[in-house]
């Protein structure tokens, strides 16, 4: 579902007067790191659930427990007295295992509202986007409430092409397809919103996030030229093309797949649509493409 229109929820109060537990799983990632940071002022007790503790770098009052997907005894222990759950999971070829595990483990241990970062995008073979409807569909049949996060594309993607930004040109095979790119800030507001819902038992929601807009490649090219004040230019090339290039520049041929699968979804405006809903959520408008770049903007300087 996608929240009423108008309805600010960024200063939503616990009405549980105990301060909830909340486990984040994917802490040290680009959403979760934000998201850790923003509850770490809430009234909430905050775990971060990591297979590294003691390399994580977390604000003070977070506590962490350390987990080992390869033993789920570990996920159930550190979730042991959570209320609340967030899992946001890199994409890998154990991404669909490691997030079921997760909420297993959940569920076993009586957690009673989890948060999933997920994907926009229509029923398909690509991935990672086929991981999260499968992880989707299994969520959505156990016996916990659940809000499902599915946002567009990330702007941080961008910094791929940093180097080849610098020498005036980058290329893929996203043809003229729309893209609405979307700032993990943003995302990262949503999901602390999410989590510090109040919810009936059996809810389960679902909340499209995207930018304020959504951009072909061209005219992302043209916003570089605009603010490094130099030409840069998009070169399109065909998916053959784009992988053989991503090959030869030495990428393992899983994450050329993904990126190739990525570059569909643009060329098909697959991630296209806007929405309202961080507006509604966080009460503030989403993060501008062209603010992230400005920020970034170092990255693609010479």
């Amino acid at each position: 579902m996608i929240h009423a229109k108008g309805t600010d929820m960024s200063n939503h109060s616990l009405s549980n007067t105990q301060k909830p537990r909340i486990a984040i799983a994917g802490a040290t990632g680009r959403v979760g790191s934000t998201l850790t940071t923003l509850l770490a002022s809430d009234p909430v007790d905050l775990v971060a659930l990591t297979r590294q503790p003691d390399a994580a770098q977390l604000p003070a009052s977070v506590a962490t427990a350390g987990i080992d997907f390869e033993r789920h005894d570990t996920l159930r222990g550190a979730l042991r007295g959570v209320d609340r759950l967030f899992i946001s999971q890199g994409s890998s070829p154990r991404q669909v295992d490691n997030e079921i595990a997760m909420i297993d483990a959940a569920v076993a241990s009586g957690v009673r509202h989890i948060v999933k970062l997920s994907a926009s995008g229509p029923a398909t073979r690509l991935l990672p986007f086929a991981w999260h409807m499968q992880i989707e569909a299994y969520l959505a049949r156990q016996p916990v409430a659940s809000t499902v996060l599915r946002p567009g594309a990330f702007t941080d993607l961008l910094k791929r092409a940093g180097t080849a930004v610098v020498s005036g040109s980058w290329g893929g095979a996203a043809g003229n397809g729309r893209v609405n790119f979307i700032d993990t800030r943003d995302i990262a507001e949503v999901a602390r919103v999410a989590l510090l819902e109040d919810i009936e038992p059996e809810s389960q929601r679902a909340y499209h996030l995207t930018g304020p807009r959504a951009w072909t490649m061209a005219q992302v090219a043209e916003e570089f030229s605009r603010l490094l004040g130099r030409s840069v230019t998009y070169v399109h090339r065909s998916p053959a093309q784009e992988r053989e290039a991503l090959l030869a520049a030495g990428l393992p041929s899983f994450f050329v797949d993904l990126l190739v699968g990525l570059d569909q979804a643009f060329r098909e405006s697959v991630l296209g649509e806007t929405t309202s809903t961080v507006e509604e959520l966080t009460g503030k408008a989403p993060r501008s493409l062209t603010g992230w770049l400005t920020e970034n903007i170092a990255t693609f300087r010479s």
